[in-house]
This record gives structure tokens, sequence and C-alpha cells, in this order.
């Protein structure tokens, strides 16, 4: 049994036990998000031992120098001495400059950083309300944006949301840490097709990349199917209708499950799943993108792979609310 010590005290640490459950179980509140190593909240940092190579898995060279690594992917082989790193090296000071309702239950947040913010479209970032809250949202703008901009939705019992929703005011400050992910647009083949798919704010990142395709001129096809449980959850509806227009390339698919009376005839109701490959039946050559609810973006990344969809060019970013 190896032996973790965090804040002069030492803690045993069990067979298949993470860093972070151990300190979560002894009453250590670390930050920490989705628990599967993407969103890179609650990255610790070593004093003294050496971490396992996949505590390790996709931080930046310059974070690894510093002997940072993911709490939640850590299973010690040996005993470690650890501490929470400065906030000063991770978090970038960021001042609310917009809040927008795009919903009943969705709002656009707008923040300017203090610093250069270098992302690519689609990216997520962890935003933090102060050392302890901080959850991980996908970046809806592009670079040369002035702000950067999220789509948050209110979740029943979120600290942080509900802090954003009820609480956060234009001018407020907030935090930012990253960016990370791979799902994000990648100029050099313009003519390759894009299909998109999205649940609910899992609209955020894929319109970040439609608008950055756009931008870097792609010439390809660009298909978004975008699913919600009504028509009243298919936010930026008329934006999106419009740049539609604008760009022959560009279809809108708006998806809902239920059935409802006088639906606009655009929006086509039932499973988004089998709705998008209706229109594409044999994905093969396209490059997907799959965003939001983690179960169904676990099943879209199955069914386009058996649609003939190639893993190298599915990028998915599953959303887990909390």
């Amino acid at each position: 049994m190896t032996h973790l010590k965090y804040k002069n005290e030492v803690f045993n640490v069990s067979t298949s036990h993470s860093v972070l459950d151990t300190l979560l179980e002894n009453g250590h509140d670390i930050p920490n998000n989705c628990r599967a190593g993407a969103c890179q909240s609650c990255l610790m940092q070593v004093i003294k031992g050496k971490v396992p190579s996949q505590a390790q898995n996709g931080l930046k060279d310059s974070y690894k120098a510093k002997d940072f690594f993911l709490a939640c992917r850590c299973e010690p082989e040996e005993d470690l001495e650890i501490q929470l790193p400065d906030a000063n090296e991770l978090k970038v000071p960021a001042t609310v400059t917009e809040i927008n309702k795009l919903s009943e239950d969705v709002i656009e947040l707008k923040i300017k950083t203090t610093d250069i913010f270098n992302y690519h479209a689609g990216q997520y970032v962890t935003l933090w309300r102060d050392e302890e809250l901080g959850r991980s949202y996908s970046l809806a703008s592009l670079p040369q944006d002035k702000d950067l901009s999220f789509h948050i939705k209110l979740i029943p019992d979120g600290k942080f949301s509900h802090w954003v929703h009820h609480d956060l005011r234009v001018a407020d400050a907030i935090s930012v840490q990253g960016p990370a992910g791979d799902c994000f647009y990648t100029p050099g083949n313009p003519q390759q097709n894009l299909l998109l798919i999205g649940t609910g704010t899992g609209l955020a990142p894929l319109y970040g990349i439609i608008n950055d395709a756009i931008q870097q001129g792609h010439r390809g096809e660009i298909y978004l199917f975008h699913g919600a449980v009504n028509s009243a959850g298919l936010y930026l509806y008329e934006k999106l209708l419009q740049l539609e227009k604008e760009h022959s390339n560009f279809k809108y698919y708006p998806c809902v499950m239920v059935t409802e009376e006088n639906i606009s005839t655009k929006i086509t109701q039932g499973d988004i799943t089998k709705i998008a490959l209706e229109y594409v039946p044999q994905p093969v050559g396209w490059k997907t993108f799959l965003c939001g609810d983690e179960k169904l973006v676990k099943n879209l990344q199955r069914q386009v792979f058996l649609a003939g969809g190639s893993m190298n060019d599915i990028y998915a970013d599953p959303f887990i609310y909390k």
C-alpha cells in the first residue's frame, strides 16, 4: 500500500484508488469536474515522488516540467507528497462583459481575459468562481473575437450554473483555466464534408467550429444536426437559419424528441441519431464532430463508425452535467 502526504497529513491509498478519491474520502475538497482526465480541473503538483505516466497524459509540456498531474488519473505506485498548484500558474483573470438569455434555461456568457488567451473554437476551458468551484464549458466564440463566449445551461442543484444564472453580473471577476480538447476545425482539407451532431448546449462548440470553418473558406458540405427535447430548446434557431441562407454549403437540421402541434416544417421530430444517419447514411470520408449528452455521444460515435466513418475522423466532446 502506498502513502500520500498532503497538508502535513498522511493517508493510505487503497488499491485502484486515485489520489483524488483518497483526498475526497478524507475530507479534502479538491477541485474536480469530469473525473475522467479531460477537464484538467483536478491538477495537482508533486513535491516528492514520481507519478505514473498516465497521470500526465494530455498535459502541456510546461505543466509536466513543473510536475503537475491529474489527481483523478493518478493511482500511485510509490509514496507521494503533493500540493495544489499556485492558482496564478493555471488561471487567467477575466471580467464578465455580457450575459444574454438564449432560452428559458440557457444563457450566453461573454468574458474578456486580462491577457491574450490562445485557443481553437470548439475547445473547452474550466471557468472558476473561486479557488474551489469551477466547471468546464466549451468555447462558442472564435479566437479573433474580442470576448470568449459560452452557452451555460441551468442545471437543477448545479452550484456553478446557479451562480452564473442568478448571481453573476456584468463587470464581475471570473477566472479561466485551459484550453483543452481536440474537438475543433483544422484547415488543410477544405473540400472534406463535415458532419456535426449535438444536443442541448452541445451546440456551443459546434457553433464555434462551423463559424471557424466558414471564416477559413471551407468548401465542403457542412451539416449540423441540433437536438432538443422540444422546440423551446432549439436556441440560436433563427441565427442558424440565417447562416444557412448566407452559405450554400451549410445545412441546418433542427430535431426534437417530442411530438408538437403546429411545429415548423423545418424541424424534424424523432431520434437525432436516426435522423442524422438518414441524411448521411454513409459518412465515409466525412469529418464528424459529436457534442452533448455523454450517453448519446458515445452511441453516436459507434453508429457513425458502423456506418463507415473513420475513427480518426470522429471527434467527440461528451458533456457531464453537474
